[in-house]
C-alpha cells in the first residue's frame, strides 16, 4: 500500500498527541501506530537476554550469521520498544542479509540519563564477549536510537574499546538544545513540535547539561569515529542540526555518507511499507551495510 507523506502525517497526528501528559498512554499510542502501519512479512524472532538487558534477535529468511546489526529503537527516550520496531528491524535484516539484535534499553522518566546510554554500551560489550569481532558489528538506530548509536560510539572510543565497523543513523537528534533554524522553517511540515522536543529534553535529562556529549553528540570531539551513514528528511525539525553535524563529521575526517530525502518527515523509514521513499532509504542502508561488512 502506497500513501503520500501528507496522508501518513495525518494518520500520525490523529494517532499520537505529543502534548499528552500521560507517558504510559503515549507509549501505547506509538505502539498502536507502528503496528497499524507495519508490513505483513514473516520474521524469525528469538528472545535474548544480555546480562540485565532484554533483547530480540530478528532475522529475515536468509541471513549470514557471524555478523550482527545492533539496533537501538526510537521514541524520544521515553517511548518505543523492540516490539513496535520489529517490522523495521526485519526489513533491515532482509535488505542487509544480517541478523538484527534489538534491545530494550531503560526509558525515562523511570530511568534518567545516562541509563539508556549505559544499556547500549553494555549490549555492545556483551556482543564482544560472545566472540563476535567488532569488525562484524554495525550499530544502527532511528531518531533518539540514532542519538544513542552516536553516544555509544563516543563512549567506546573514549574508553579505548574496539569500535564497530560502521554506524547507520536515521533522523538522529544530535543537539538537545534544539536551536536549529529548521525548528521554525519546518514547523507544521513534521509531526514533531519544538514544544514536544523541549519537553522530552526536560524528562530525559532532568536538569543535566543538554550540551553533555552523550546527550548531544554535536558538542563532542568526533575524531576517530568509524564510517557513519546519516539519513534525514528535508521536512524534519531536526534537519539543520543534522546538517551541521554532518559538516562537523567531515571536518573531523570521519568517513560519512549523507542522504537528504526531499519532502520526508522525521523517521519516515518506519513507514517503508506505505511510503516508497522509506523503502528506498532502507534499501540504501542495506547496501551500505553489505559493503561495509564485505558481504
Amino acid at each position: 500500500m502506497n500513501n503520500s507523506p501528507d496522508e501518513i502525517l495525518q494518520i500520525i497526528n490523529k494517532t499520537i498527541s505529543l502534548s499528552r501528559g500521560n507517558i504510559f498512554q503515549l507509549r501505547k499510542d506509538f505502539e498502536h501506530l507502528y503496528l497499524k502501519l507495519r508490513s505483513d512479512k514473516e520474521l524469525y524472532v528469538k528472545k535474548r537476554v544480555l546480562g540485565t538487558i532484554d533483547g530480540l534477535k530478528i532475522c529475515a529468511e536468509k541471513v549470514i550469521d557471524g555478523h550482527v546489526i545492533l539496533f537501538f529503537h526510537g521514541g524520544g527516550f521515553i517511548t518505543g520498544s523492540t516490539n513496535d520496531h520489529l517490522d523495521l528491524c526485519g526489513k533491515l535484516s532482509d535488505l542487509s542479509g544480517v541478523p538484527v539484535l534489538s534491545i530494550d534499553y531503560r526509558l525515562a522518566p523511570e530511568h534518567k540519563f545516562p541509563a539508556a546510554v549505559e544499556d547500549c554500551l553494555i549490549s555492545y560489550l556483551w556482543l564482544l564477549k560472545q566472540g563476535i569481532d567488532s569488525s562484524k558489528i554495525v550499530l544502527a538506530g532511528i531518531s533518539t536510537g540514532g542519538t544513542l548509536v552516536l553516544s555509544t560510539l563516543l563512549s567506546l572510543r573514549n574508553n579505548g574499546v574496539k569500535l564497530p565497523a560502521a554506524a547507520v543513523c536515521m533522523s538522529p537528534a544530535v543537539d538537545m538544545t534544539f536551536q536549529g533554524q529548521s525548528m521554525i522553517t519546518n514547523r507544521g511540515k513534521d509531526w514533531l513540535t519544538k514544544e514536544s522536543l523541549d519537553n522530552l529534553r526536560k524528562i530525559y535529562l532532568k536538569g543535566e547539561d543538554p550540551k553533555n556529549m552523550l546527550a548531544s553528540p554535536i558538542y563532542a570531539d568526533l575524531k576517530g569515529l568509524p564510517p557513519i551513514m546519516l539519513q534525514a528528511g528535508s521536512h524534519e525539525l531536526l534537519l539543520d542540526d543534522i546538517i551541521k553535524f554532518h559538516g562537523k563529521l567531515k571536518d573531523s575526517d570521519v568517513k560519512i555518507t549523507f542522504e537528504l530525502w526531499k519532502g520526508m518527515f522525521h523517521c519516515f523509514q518506519m513507514f517503508y511499507s506505505n511510503i516508497p521513499e522509506g523503502q528506498e532509504a532502507l534499501e540504501n542502508a542495506g547496501i551500505y551495510i553489505k559493503k561495509i561488512l564485505s558481504i
